[in-house]
């Protein structure tokens, strides 16, 4: 009734340790007429309190990167500078939603990164009707051991780009002999990749230095290349054809099981929680 509007801190819910008062919510229930679609949103806060819940339990936190990018997005949609959107009052406000929100997808991709969703042909054929048009694409996997630097140059190498140079020729060499590449990518490889052996994801081949890997010898090392970490050597590890449309409806069934196997997971979370609602209050 109306009494519980009158008083903003009201406490509407009770959620685990976390409380949520009416205030927390206010902006929200303006938009609404009946007590279901009041007790829809404070269904959704609940879920939201359990997720931030878990993922400072988890010590999830998005990188500085990640919210920088969301802001800039936020001032380019709306023609201001980073620095405009600043010294707006509602920017404190604005930044704890991003980094919730960042926080949360965070937490999904762990919750459900280990997760492996297999498909049935069954699956796939009925959902996946008509993209099977043949127009198949060329793929390939390689690994990659990428050095940015070398540790303690030595006095003569005055230059980082020779000492690395001349450090992955050696690892080439020792290669070609027959030492295991995976081995030296755990080893030595800067690239995140290095844990699986510096193996990377299906590439397409369609540009030059995917085009220069596809050409690669069984048991070859390609040459010194550059990327964004550093200089780095390849061998191609396996190819395939597939067509792009069936891939891509392949991932979406899997986004959606991922969706699902989330879903039930809070579902579990909340069968878990001390939850109480004051739906008097409202």
């Amino acid at each position: 009734g109306a009494s519980g509007t009158s008083n903003n801190n009201t406490i509407i819910a009770l959620v685990n340790e976390n409380v949520i008062t009416f205030k927390s919510i206010e902006n929200q229930l303006i938009d609404t007429n009946s007590l279901d679609e009041k007790l829809e949103i404070i269904d959704s806060q609940i879920e939201f309190i359990l997720q931030i819940e878990n993922a400072n339990e988890l010590e999830v936190n998005p990188s500085q990167n990640d919210i920088l990018e969301v802001l800039t997005q936020v001032a380019n949609n709306n023609n201001i500078t980073l620095e405009q959107l600043k010294s707006y009052p509602e920017f404190p406000s604005l930044h704890l939603e991003i980094i919730n929100r960042l926080t949360i997808l965070e937490l999904q991709q762990i919750i459900t990164k280990d997760i492996k969703f297999n498909l049935t042909d069954d699956e796939v054929n009925i959902n996946c009707i008509n993209t099977n048009n043949k127009n198949n694409v060329k793929q390939i996997r390689i690994a990659q051991i990428i050095i940015s630097q070398v540790e303690n140059l030595d006095k003569t190498d005055n230059n980082q780009e020779i000492a690395v140079r001349n450090f992955l020729l050696k690892l080439s060499d020792h290669i070609v002999k027959g030492a295991s590449f995976e081995a030296f990518a755990k080893l030595h490889s800067h690239h995140p990749s290095y844990t699986n052996g510096g193996l990377s994801d299906w590439l397409l081949v369609d540009n030059p230095t995917i085009e220069m890997f596809d050409s690669l010898q069984d048991g070859e090392v390609s040459s010194i290349y550059v990327t964004d970490l550093g200089w780095a050597i390849a061998i191609k590890v396996d190819e395939r054809y597939v067509d792009p449309d069936l891939e891509n409806c392949k991932e979406k069934i899997i986004y959606l099981k991922a969706q699902k196997f989330y879903a039930d997971w809070l579902g579990g979370l909340r069968d878990s929680a001390y939850i109480k609602i004051y739906s008097d209050k409202l």
